[in-house]
C-alpha cells in the first residue's frame, strides 16, 4: 500500500500566510518561509503554497518567494495562484517548485493542463478544484471561490485526468476552515473513479478527521491537506503520524 501524505497548506496573500473560514475573513498567521522551514523539520511530506489573491488581482504567482522557499526546505512543494500560461509554470518550476497547481485558468482553458503536462510531465501538474454543494450538485468555482463556473466536480476531475493532470486537489468550500471534518463521501467517489492521486482539503479539525479521510473505509484519499490545525499548533505532525500509524494507515515516520 502506498504511503499516505500529510501536506500543510499555506495560503499566501501580500507575502504573508493567511487563513479564514469558507474562503472569507482572512487574517495573517505567519511568514511563509519560516513556516515552511518549521513544517519541513516536523516531518511534513510536502507543502502547498497558494497565492489566493493572484487570480483576483491579475498578478502572477511570485517566483521570488518560491526561490526563498526552495533554499530553506528539502521536501517537495507545490505552488499555485495566477498560473495561466505554460511560461507562468516554467518560471515557478525554474525557481524551485516541484509542482504547479492550476485552477481558474484551467477551468477557462482546459488545454492549459495538457500544455503544461506535455512540456514538464504530468507529475508536475496538480489541478486544484474548489467546489460548493448547491442543491446536491458540486459546482466548481473560480477566482478564489468567488465565481461559479459551468463545471461539476466529478466530470471536471475526470476531464482533468484525461488532459494530463498528475493529481487532483479538491477543496470543499462548505468544509473549508470549519474544522468539522472532510467531505469523505466525495473523496471516496473521486478516488474510486480516478487513476491519479486525490488530495483532500477543507475541514480538518482533529486527528480523527484526517484518519477518516485517508482510511480505506473512509475517504480513501491519497493525501490530507490542512492549514488551521497545523498553523495554530492544534495538531503536531509527528504526533499525527504516530497516531495514524497506530490506526494502520501507512505514513512516513
Amino acid at each position: 500500500m502506498l504511503t499516505k501524505r500529510i501536506i500543510p497548506c499555506l495560503d499566501i496573500k501580500d507575502g504573508k500566510t493567511v487563513k479564514g473560514i469558507n474562503f472569507l475573513g482572512l487574517k495573517s498567521v505567519g511568514d511563509p518561509v519560516d513556516m515552511a522551514r518549521a513544517y519541513s523539520g516536523q516531518g511534513a511530506d510536502e507543502l502547498v503554497f497558494l497565492d489566493i489573491s493572484a487570480t483576483i488581482e491579475g498578478r502572477k504567482a511570485f517566483s521570488e518567494l518560491v526561490g526563498r522557499i526552495a533554499l530553506n526546505i528539502n521536501i517537495p512543494f507545490t505552488v499555485g495562484g495566477g498560473i495561466s500560461t505554460v511560461e507562468d509554470a516554467a518560471i515557478l518550476l525554474r525557481a524551485g517548485a516541484d509542482k504547479v497547481s492550476v485552477n481558474s485558468a484551467a477551468v477557462r482553458n482546459p488545454g492549459l493542463i495538457s500544455d503544461i503536462a506535455s512540456r514538464f510531465g504530468s507529475q508536475c501538474v496538480v489541478v486544484a478544484i474548489d467546489a460548493k454543494n448547491v442543491d446536491g450538485v458540486w459546482k466548481v468555482t473560480t477566482h478564489g471561490g468567488s465565481r461559479f463556473s459551468d463545471k461539476e466536480l466529478f466530470s471536471w476531475a475526470g476531464q482533468a485526468e484525461t488532459l494530463g493532470a498528475g493529481e487532483i486537489l479538491f477543496t470543499s468550500m462548505d468544509h473549508d476552515g470549519t474544522c468539522s471534518g472532510y467531505a469523505c463521501n466525495e473523496y471516496r467517489r473521486l478516488s474510486g473513479m480516478l487513476g491519479i492521486p486525490v488530495i483532500a482539503s477543507g475541514g480538518a479539525g482533529t486527528v480523527g478527521h484526517i484518519a477518516e479521510v485517508l482510511s480505506s473505509d473512509g475517504g480513501c484519499a491519497d493525501a490530507a491537506l490542512a492549514a488551521s490545525v497545523f498553523h495554530y499548533g492544534e495538531i503536531l505532525i509527528p504526533d499525527l503520524k504516530r497516531r495514524l500509524a497506530s490506526c494502520g494507515i501507512p505514513v512516513r515516520l
